[in-house]
């Protein structure tokens, strides 16, 4: 893996090895930033099921003005904290070594908000729903932030969280991004998600 963009573009960073984890890919980590774009400079990012800390990390040498890691796993948070070093990253994030539900009530707890939440837990987990809907009822995304969800392509997603419903996905393989936002802050008119397929 190694950082495509930004500051700290072409660094190599670690991935977790003899643990059931799946990164997100470079190509598809690549697209879901082209999509951030016009939104991830001085954004507050959270990276949920952090694992190695890529995505994070990229969000940070794209301008991010804080990431915010949320890893239980005692042995990823030490390869975050290895790619850290190895970018030379030394501020502008912290660490919530807690499981996410647990973290989604801390943050709550905290009243923080967030511009963009990324939440990619192993495919198999159960706990999709949960984190979700502690998101939507905590109110954790700030004025037209965003939750980007990935999940493989047969897991059915529930059509809303409280108010937090999808407008766009990308497909590329057995994985799907899906892009999430607080309905009451959509403009009227907008219909059904927009689907967009990542070809080889």
């Amino acid at each position: 893996m190694r950082v495509i963009a930004g500051q700290y573009k072409g660094r190599r960073l670690k991935a977790l090895d003899g643990m059931a984890v799946r990164p997100t890919s470079d190509r598809m980590r690549e697209t879901l930033f082209n999509i951030l774009a016009p939104r991830i400079e001085d954004a507050r990012f959270v990276d949920v099921c952090a694992g190695s800390g890529a995505v994070g990390i990229e969000a940070l040498s794209r301008g991010a003005s804080q990431v915010t890691f949320i890893e239980s796993a005692r042995k990823a948070t030490s390869v975050i904290s290895e790619n850290l070093r190895h970018c030379g990253i030394t501020n502008d994030f912290k660490f919530i070594s807690r499981d996410a539900i647990a973290a989604m009530k801390y943050l709550a707890y905290e009243k923080q908000q967030f511009d963009i939440i990324y939440f990619d837990p192993p495919y198999d987990s159960d706990i999709y729903s949960p984190v979700m809907w502690q998101i939507a009822q905590n109110n954790l995304l700030a004025e037209d932030g965003i939750l980007i969800v990935e999940h493989r392509r047969q897991l059915p997603l529930a059509p809303n969280y409280d108010d937090l419903r999808p407008y766009r996905e990308l497909v590329q393989g057995e994985s799907v991004l899906t892009f999430f936002r607080m309905e009451r802050r959509l403009d009227e008119g907008i219909e059904s998600a927009e689907q967009t397929e990542i070809t080889e």
